[in-house]
């Protein structure tokens, strides 16, 4: 099973008067939710030492489906998203190159997950 990426995330409360109906609606007084996350990028140095595998993206292409052929698990979709700086696959062109650091373990050690 994956590590959640949601995993030693800060949370914080939103009582903003912005959602005061939406909360009224619910029952609620406030809600939880996650701070968005500060993920570090490794400097050119650590890349060099990293074993990356070259992509050709093609049609048809998903982070998921590359995250299960080289990770055995979908879940980790979001690391080759992070890792080539493509937040979302609409970034992505037919005929680019991406890189995916094969070594997950190295990947989420450096990202303290």
């Amino acid at each position: 099973m994956a590590t959640s990426r949601y995993q030693n995330r800060e949370t914080a409360i939103n009582a903003d008067d912005l959602y005061k109906n939406l909360l009224k609606k619910r029952g609620l007084h406030f809600f939880e939710q996650y701070r968005t996350a500060r993920l570090a990028y490794p400097s050119e140095e650590e890349i060099s030492r990293m074993t990356l595998v070259p992509h050709l993206w093609v049609m048809g292409n998903r982070f998921y489906k590359l995250a299960n052929t080289y990770y055995s698990d979908p879940s980790y979709w979001w690391v080759i998203a992070w890792f080539n700086k493509l937040p979302t696959e609409h970034l992505v062109s037919v005929g680019q190159i991406i890189h995916i650091p094969t070594n997950l373990e190295e990947i989420l050690d450096y990202l303290d997950i």
